[in-house]
């Protein structure tokens, strides 16, 4: 989930649907947002003309799976912010359309089709912005953490980021007991875990699994269970989870 905030510009919507519907990344490193032609994002960017126009976008990152306290993570992205213009409209139009694939384009360089973002039907124009980026953070479940504009520009998403949630959720239902096993491998802290406490796959990359343990009084800890190596792709984690569940299995 992503929100927009101007400072010192009220945004009156309470229904939420001024936030971005969709977001991509250019090679370049700025933001691209996809937000309501009268949300106050636009408005303030279009009176802005050339000046610069703080901004600051915040993204919740909530788990796929249900457990206690599930929000796994918050990143912001400060920077200023400016409507896309003339030529740039045609490649940003397509960037986020191949991103976030959820309506038809209505013509090069024109936006996203309203009736076709579940949820905001009815929505009369859209306008997209672009944020350059001036600084970052991460508050996520590896602990808290600034970012530059050059590592957030030259960051590439983990390959396993499209198929995260299947995954987990897939782990989740079909292989329940085998991730409650995982325990094993915690040595002296996987003694307490007992036959009724919960585990749930909390997140999954490339590096590897964490899991959370709940055990019946409702007091959970993360474990995180790293891949012998990187995975690059499905198969390469199936194998990874593999040799995962046989280690726990020993």
């Amino acid at each position: 989930m992503a929100s927009l905030n101007v400072p010192g510009v009220e945004d009156r919507d309470e229904a939420g649907l001024s936030a971005p519907a969709c977001r991509a990344v250019t090679d370049e490193g700025d933001v691209l947002l996809l937000v309501p032609g009268d949300s106050a994002a636009a408005r303030a960017a279009a009176h802005a003309q050339d000046d610069d126009l703080a901004a600051v976008m915040e993204i919740t990152d909530v788990a796929p799976v249900s457990v206690p306290h599930r929000i796994r993570g918050r990143a912001w992205v400060a920077g200023w912010l400016t409507p896309v213009r003339n030529d740039d409209r045609s490649a940003a139009a397509l960037l986020l359309a191949e991103r976030h694939p959820v309506g038809e384009l209505l013509g090069i360089g024109e936006a996203l089709r309203p009736d076709a973002v579940p949820g905001l039907h009815g929505r009369a124009a859209w306008m997209m912005l672009r944020l350059e980026v001036g600084e970052g953070a991460v508050d996520d479940l590896w602990g808290a953490e600034s970012v530059e504009p050059d590592a957030f520009a030259a960051a590439a998403p983990d390959p396993l980021v499209a198929h995260e949630a299947e995954l987990l959720q897939h782990l989740h239902t079909a292989h329940g007991e085998q991730v409650r096993g995982l325990c094993a491998l915690l040595g002296d802290r996987g003694a307490v875990c007992g036959q009724r406490d919960r585990a749930v796959p909390l997140g999954l990359d490339r590096f590897g699994l964490r899991v959370r343990f709940t055990d019946e009084a409702q007091r959970s800890f993360d474990a995180r269970f790293d891949f012998p190596e990187p995975v690059r792709d499905i198969a390469e984690l199936r194998r990874a989870m593999h040799t995962l569940f046989e280690a726990a299995a020993r």
